[in-house]
């Protein structure tokens, strides 16, 4: 088995007390973060583990080590923070007159997911380039 940059004490030390009806939960949502940055990582040509490693050293690198267990934990939050049972949006879009009301989900898509700006703090981000032709 792979990896987990993170453990349930970590989601319980950086974010809140889980049940124990959420440790099974959790432990499965670290696993599946922790491969989603795996494959980003594949998909972008780098190889997440050895970018883990300092270069001249060979010891680990701790500070992107920590930046990985902070990414895990916050994704793994959201998830389990994702009402399953009551209201699946923060917003519900409404309009009368003047006023209008947007629905943001809480979980985009379901399931769990890691925000742009945790991307480039793991430097897994992509920079797109974009042509356009002119005639």
């Amino acid at each position: 088995m792979s990896k987990n940059y993170a453990t349930v004490d970590d989601v319980i030390t950086l974010g809140r007390p889980i049940t124990e009806a959420e440790r099974s939960k959790t432990e499965a949502l670290i696993a599946t973060v922790s491969a989603y940055i795996r494959e980003r990582a594949k998909l972008l040509g780098k190889d997440f583990d050895a970018m883990l490693k300092d270069e001249q050293s060979g010891d680990t690198d701790e500070d992107l080590e920590l930046l990985a267990k902070e990414v895990v934990v916050r994704a793994v939050l959201r998830a389990l923070n994702a009402s399953t049972t009551d209201e699946a949006a923060t917003q519900i879009t409404e309009s009368a007159g003047g006023y209008s009301q947007t629905l943001s989900p809480l979980v985009p898509g379901g399931g769990v997911f890691i925000r742009k700006s945790e991307w480039k703090s793991l430097g897994l981000s992509r920079q797109y380039v974009r042509n356009v032709e002119l005639i």
